[in-house]
């Protein structure tokens, strides 16, 4: 699955606007200057900065501060405004570097604590992400939140630089933190995280990850085209078995996402290749209802196949019973019951389909166990036991494409009305 499908959402994160320009910069001055003794050759020098400040000619402030430093005898209250007023000018002029020594200076100085100093870390984490200077961010907003904030906004800045810096497993590890944490709280985790984790994930090549991510995607935000992508990524994963193509076209068919003529006839047929013959014929009875089939050029192309499913059906119901006695005679093991218990289901019989597949598991020797309790959850799903479905689906660990089809059948059952 292609992010541009399932994920555009990161933009919501990434086009974050980071760090408040000067004029929000002149919010950490004031009430250490209205404190401040200043001498009247420096007040001159520093009304002129605060002014320049105030008009968003920042580099031009930063120039006259020259001037104010020129001022002999200055106190420390008198020099921790020069480089409050400094840090303003360069957090309005995009100059983190210079942010960043007016901050060292005043912590040395002993002017900064408490909020007040987690507010400078914020203003220099955010500036360095103003200008993409992504690993210098990070840094700072590490910083922060090691001396204990907590700010959503440094959150996202942290996330942001953490992304375009290329650490995907520390995006991965928080975001998956915070989809836990709303989840616990019983919120839904927002399309943004859902999407910053798809992408994180597809970047670092993390499928497990990124597959949780569509799961939520799916859970929270369900449309066709979420899972006409999901569906289609389980054939795109590595290790796909061809064997379970018929159950992805049940989960298209089940989630409305039949790609026209060529699944509908594709669906039929390999349904009655497999030993499902009743399922092959609702399958065109249901291409015939959207309008799909029974239609130009090919229609009757359509209707062939339509005659040959109604002879299929008549012939596997005619041998139904005898190939179930020659499953049941076999001791050794209860592979020959499973499909014979979900085309029973399938014609209708669901108890007495269940009752089959239920005693091939019991016999065991299974080739393929995944499967088998795949068809019990289908078959218990047809009947209406949703639970039962879902306990039988659970239990799927497969990694051939079999464990990501029973997710799906999980995800999709939690949505269906009773």
């Amino acid at each position: 699955m292609k992010l541009k499908t399932l994920a555009a959402c990161m933009v919501a994160v990434l086009g974050l606007s980071l760090g408040a320009g000067g004029e929000g910069g002149l919010s950490l001055i004031g009430a250490a200057q209205a404190q401040a003794k200043v001498s009247a050759e420096l007040g001159k020098h520093l009304t002129a900065v605060q002014g320049l400040l105030k008009g968003g000619k920042y580099k031009e402030a930063l120039a006259k501060l020259r001037d104010a430093e020129g001022v002999a005898n200055r106190s420390a209250d008198e020099n921790a405004l020069i480089e409050r007023m400094r840090f303003a000018g360069a957090q309005g002029a995009a100059e983190p570097d210079t942010m960043v020594r007016a901050y060292e200076a005043l912590k040395a100085a002993g002017k900064l604590g408490g909020s007040e100093n987690l507010q400078y870390l914020e203003a220099i984490a955010g500036t360095y992400g103003r200008i993409n200077a992504n690993a210098q961010a990070l840094n700072w907003a590490n910083r922060y939140f090691k001396e204990g904030g907590n700010s959503a906004a440094m959150k996202a800045i942290q996330t942001r630089a953490q992304f375009l810096s290329g650490d995907m497993g520390a995006v991965i590890k928080d975001t998956l933190a915070e989809i836990n944490a709303a989840e616990k709280a019983g919120q839904a985790p927002s399309k943004e995280k859902l999407g910053l984790l798809m992408s994180a994930a597809e970047k670092a090549k993390d499928q497990n990850a990124y597959g949780l991510g569509v799961e939520k995607l799916l859970t929270y935000y369900p449309s066709k085209e979420v899972w006409a992508a999901a569906i289609s990524g389980i054939q795109q994963k590595k290790g796909f078995s061809d064997r379970l193509v018929l159950d992805v076209f049940r989960l298209r068919l089940a989630t409305g996402n039949m790609r026209g003529e060529p699944d509908y006839m594709d669906m039929s047929q390999t349904a009655a290749q497999a030993g499902f013959a009743d399922e092959g014929m609702k399958v065109v009875e249901a291409g015939y209802a959207a309008g799909v089939l029974g239609q130009g050029k090919d229609a009757d192309r359509h209707k062939r196949l339509k005659d040959f499913m109604t002879k299929r059906v008549a012939a596997v119901k005619d041998a139904h019973a005898a190939a179930v006695a020659a499953a049941k005679e076999v001791k050794s093991d209860g592979n020959a019951l499973i499909p014979l218990g979900l085309a029973q289901a399938q014609r209708g019989d669901v108890k007495g389909g269940i009752a089959l597949i239920e005693e091939g598991i019991a016999k065991g020797n299974l080739k393929r166990e995944d499967d088998a309790k795949l068809y019990l959850g289908l078959a218990h799903f047809m009947g209406g036991e949703t639970a039962k479905a879902q306990a039988a689906w659970r239990g799927i660990k497969g990694s051939d494409g079999v464990g990501e089809i029973a997710r799906l059948w999980l995800i999709h059952s939690r949505s269906v009305k009773k």
